[in-house]
């Protein structure tokens, strides 16, 4: 978590404890979905990542040479919104797969279609098809959970993952 990040929950918390002493518990409510809404942005996209960079470690440990890149603070658009997250990316000889996963930060980025809590994009430089957008929601047990929109909607899983890495290696067919 970065410094901005922690003085943002810091002022969530200070404010929402704000609010329940002044008896305004609609104001502390609302703050509390506000910060249990980014706990799971925060895990689902930290989930995500790891999980593609882990997987790309697997992959050069038995000898493919992926390089990896990460940025904070990535800045990139779904449909008319803006997103604010991270971006991934892993680079294959001339082969690039880029993981872009984030949410709206301000009233002019727009919204999260869907519902969503957050969105994210797999996305293979030069081979459109085999990209794949992402919605985070909140699953039936309060967990977070990825959904692809393009192949679904069905949950995204560790297997899709290991499925992108084999488009970006060139070993599917």
């Amino acid at each position: 978590m970065s410094e901005l990040d922690e003085a943002w929950a810091a002022a969530l918390a200070e404010a929402e404890q704000r609010a329940r002493l002044t008896g305004r518990g609609d104001v502390a409510e609302y703050l509390a979905l506000r910060n249990s809404n980014d706990l799971l942005r925060k895990a689902g996209i930290d989930w995500l990542t790891t999980s593609f960079t882990n997987i790309a470690g697997d992959a050069n440990r038995a000898g493919a040479s992926i390089q990896l890149a990460n940025t904070d603070s990535h800045r990139f658009r779904i449909g008319t919104s803006t997103m604010v997250g991270r971006l991934v990316s892993l680079t294959f000889g001339v082969r690039q797969l880029l993981v872009e996963a984030g949410w709206p930060r301000v009233p002019r980025d727009g919204i999260v279609r869907g519902g969503g809590l957050a969105a994210a994009h797999v996305r293979h430089v030069g081979i459109r098809r085999a990209d794949e957008e992402l919605l985070l929601s909140r699953s039936a047990s309060g967990s977070p959970q990825w959904t692809s929109v393009t192949r679904g909607p069905r949950p995204f899983h560790e297997s899709d993952i290991h499925r992108h890495l084999e488009i970006l290696l060139d070993r599917h067919r």
